[in-house]
């Protein structure tokens, strides 16, 4: 038996000392081509994107200016057009669903990898968390307005009434708002946030965890202490990948926002987003206000490049300095 194990081990030995054939430099040639040329694909694709939209974005770049960025008032009628407050609500929702979505997709993460259920009933529930991402977004909208609005809102209004003095609970419930969309929003980036916490726990090697409970340290301080930092790496890139798509997110958001161009920290309140206010304005648009609308999608666009060159930033630094220690 050993024998044979041997000879085994020096036939894979010896496939693995054998050079390559011309065939297989030729294909090795072809294919880091392929990838490269993809890969220049991808950035010449950002680019043309970039230029298009800031190309018929212009002329309301020269007349309106960065005054665009900071004005209250979206009015066509009059010629008036400001942003802030759909710049505000995009960033309000989507923190609100990254910290409602992050926390239980990381939970998820957690429960589905630490064999806390046997093996069977994990894959179908990772299928089912898996599946969420399969929904289109407006049946996501249809549900928000007929069962989620309609179940949060005694709650909602309870809590004004009881602590409307809090800036968070100022207003009541009456329909769309800011809550129920973040609601929303936060399960559509969940299996997002999920799928790559799961992956991240899953490359950790087993002997670090039996290197914790060596240590003497129970399931849970494993877990909290050791397993989650090992894998915050990869946690935080799923992170960064749930906001950017929380902030791009459209029909969702248009139906459930409430659309109201208004400043307001209450979680009840009607609000509006950048994605919402270029899907319901296209269709109607004027050649001037489809210019303006083009300015706020490059605003939009430049804030989603941002948000992920800095989540990418972060994880750089993040490694080098796990390096140095």
């Amino acid at each position: 038996m050993s024998s044979s194990l041997s000879n085994q081990q020096q036939q894979n030995n010896d496939q693995i000392a054998v050079p390559p054939t011309p065939r297989d430099i030729l294909l090795d040639r072809i294919f880091r081509s392929l990838t490269t040329s993809f890969a220049w694909l991808t950035l010449l694709l950002i680019v043309y994107i970039v230029w298009e939209i800031g190309g018929t974005a212009l002329p309301a770049i020269k007349e309106i200016g960065f005054g665009f960025l900071t004005g209250t008032t979206w009015n066509p009628n009059q010629g008036e057009f400001g942003i802030l407050p759909q710049i505000w609500g995009t960033f309000y929702s989507s923190l609100l669903a990254l910290f409602l979505g992050g926390f239980f997709g990381v939970a998820i993460a957690v429960f589905l990898t630490q064999d806390f259920l046997p093996h069977k009933i994990q894959i179908v529930l990772k299928s089912i968390i898996e599946l969420l991402a399969a929904i289109p977004s407006v049946v996501y909208g249809l549900w928000g307005i007929f069962v989620l609005i309609p179940l949060i809102r005694p709650v909602a209004n309870w809590l004004h009434a009881t602590l409307g003095w809090v800036p968070f609970f100022s207003t009541s419930l009456s329909g769309p708002g800011m809550f129920p969309a973040a609601l929303v929003l936060s399960i559509m980036i969940l299996p997002t946030v999920a799928a790559i916490s799961q992956d991240a726990l899953s490359a950790i090697p087993s002997k670090i965890k039996e290197a914790a409970y060596g240590m003497g340290t129970t399931r849970w301080e494993a877990i909290l202490k050791v397993l989650l930092p090992t894998a915050s790496r990869g946690i935080f890139g799923g992170l960064v990948l749930g906001f950017g798509r929380a902030l791009g997110e459209t029909m969702a958001l248009a139906m459930l926002v409430g659309n109201s161009n208004q400043l307001s920290l209450s979680l009840f309140s009607p609000a509006d987003t950048l994605a919402a206010l270029l899907a319901l304005n296209f269709p109607e648009a004027s050649e001037y206000e489809t210019q303006v609308l083009m300015f706020a999608a490059v605003v939009l666009l430049f804030i989603t490049l941002a948000v992920n060159i800095v989540g990418e930033i972060i994880i750089s630094y993040s490694e080098r300095s796990g390096g140095k220690k």
